[in-house]
């Protein structure tokens, strides 16, 4: 059986695919899977997928492109040629499978499966209803099963990635700690000056600190390590960066893409939590863990891009000191404290 999977978002989503992912595949003799630009260099490094298919559709992501006829019929014509027997499409529960379920029915994909709240019509065999606030991870693992792929035995359903390469010559031993400061959009962003602080205070409280950051980030994360840290911004791909992550003590990063990453090498997470979208169903998985900001802000589930709230009050009530404490609280320091830690059922 040919499978293909779809999720056309951003990669820290398709890391959250991972598990479905891999439930598929365990049944399939092919998985294809379907992403978005964003989200290909995550799709490459999951276990089970086969191929990846990048295509940038025109109803997901920051800046969608104009629909052209040409370019989805390339689109249509590419996965008939692969004539999956089965389709299962993943979205966010604020987003709709059925243009993605009508392009794969046009090119012949078998049996289509979805999480869906509105009338498919013909264009879904499996309408399954997502339960009410899932996380991202198990609601997709909860279609995958409805589409007949249940998470296989021995498989425990964590965030997982193929083994990244070793850092030793990025960082040289492991026991760090890296603050990422960046974020795809700024209602994410907990800010320079605050990143920067933070890092000063964990170098005097002794802890080796590494600060990563994409090749457009060199000059934040430069101003954020200038306190004593090592900077590496610009210097690691997606792969080399889940290198630089397997190895540290934890990682004080926003809810944005290498949080999942940091999940899927078992490396504990400070998550300075804009609740633009709900904790529940977007906080790190598997990983013990912990949150830093106000879930009841304004802001709250209201998906913004740009902090809607003067102040930023969601994260402008955090601390350095909220920061070195919570690291102190996952790399044991503190004793007699458990950080959150999900499981999967």
């Amino acid at each position: 059986m040919k499978a293909l999977v779809a999720r056309l978002d951003s990669f820290g989503d398709v890391l959250l695919a991972g598990p479905a992912v891999r439930a598929v595949a365990a049944r399939a003799r092919h998985t294809t899977l379907l992403c978005g630009p964003r989200g290909a260099p995550a799709a490459r490094m999951l276990p089970g997928v086969d191929e990846v298919i990048v295509w940038d559709a025109p109803w997901v992501g920051l800046d969608p492109p104009a629909v052209d006829r040409g370019d989805v019929g390339r689109l249509v014509e590419r996965v008939a040629r692969r004539a999956p027997d089965v389709a299962v499409v993943l979205t966010s529960f604020h987003q709709s499978p059925l243009p993605t379920a009508l392009l794969l029915r046009m090119a012949g994909a078998g049996r289509l499966a979805a999480d869906c709240e509105d009338y498919p019509g013909s264009l879904l065999d499996v309408r399954h209803r997502r339960a009410p606030h899932r996380h991202e991870v198990l609601a997709a693992l909860d279609v995958a099963a409805a589409a007949g792929f249940p998470l296989p035995e021995g498989d425990d359903g964590r965030l997982a990635v193929r083994r990244p390469p070793a850092p030793d010559a990025l960082v040289g031993g492991a026991g760090y700690v890296v603050v990422h400061p960046g974020a795809a959009v700024p209602a994410r962003r907990w800010g320079r000056e605050r990143c920067a602080a933070a890092v000063r205070l964990l170098v005097r409280a002794g802890y080796r600190v590494v600060v990563t950051g994409g090749r457009g980030e060199r000059g934040l994360t430069a101003a954020v390590a200038a306190g004593g840290a090592l900077d590496l911004g610009g210097r690691t791909g997606p792969a080399e960066l889940a290198g630089v992550l397997s190895r540290a003590a934890a990682v004080v990063v926003g809810n944005t893409g290498p949080a999942h990453l940091a999940a899927a090498v078992g490396t504990p997470v400070v998550s300075l939590f804009a609740p633009v979208v709900p904790a529940e169903r977007w906080a790190p998985y598997g990983v013990p863990h912990v949150l830093l900001g106000d879930e009841r802000a304004p802001c709250a589930s209201s998906r913004a891009r740009v902090c809607p709230v003067a102040g930023h009050p969601c994260l402008s009530g955090v601390s350095p000191e909220d920061v070195l404490a919570a690291v102190e609280k996952l790399t044991g320091r503190t004793p007699g404290l458990d950080p959150c830690l999900e499981r999967t059922p």
